[in-house]
């Protein structure tokens, strides 16, 4: 019997997704901390998802653009508009961008899907704006972006 379902077996579809990371926003919920945890769910064709901590030359060395390869700009709703705020780190103001390590992918198929969870222990500026979102992109070790998504409106406190 078993060596009838061994065909059936390896011969399960592999998974297609393009070389570009996909990205598909989850939640953004409220932790007992205070802090909320981004969820998101991710794609990538060829497996090149994730920085090491020893991926340190260019272009991810701490000074470059791509160190970081899952940013997370902040917006607030200003008088009906969702305007994106840059944040200046001389003022205190640190970048909500992270960098999410390599998931290796098993077998011969280089495919991966997932989820990405960050917790952020900070997630709002004190401003006199009352509600932010963020807009999401993640990059792969070829500097493809993903898609963008945003996360919902969320009150701050």
């Amino acid at each position: 019997m078993c060596l009838l379902l061994l065909p059936f077996v390896s011969c399960l579809p592999e998974s297609n997704f393009p070389d570009e990371p996909i990205i598909e926003f989850q939640s953004f919920d409220v932790q007992a901390s205070g802090g909320r945890e981004l969820i998101i769910r991710f794609s990538d064709g060829d497996g090149n998802m994730g920085l090491a901590q020893g991926d340190t030359m260019p272009p991810f060395c701490a000074s470059c653009e791509h160190h970081q390869n899952l940013k997370c700009e902040y917006q607030e709703l200003r008088e009906g508009l969702w305007v994106e705020v840059n944040l200046d780190p001389e003022a205190g103001q640190i970048p909500f961008y992270y960098r999410v390590p390599p998931a290796a992918p098993t077998g011969q198929n280089p495919a991966q899907n997932g989820t990405i969870a960050i917790d952020m222990n900070s997630w709002y500026l004190n401003t006199e704006y009352d509600s932010m979102r963020f807009r999401i992109m993640l990059f792969d070790r070829d500097l493809n972006a993903s898609n963008e998504v945003f996360t919902y409106a969320v009150a701050k406190p």
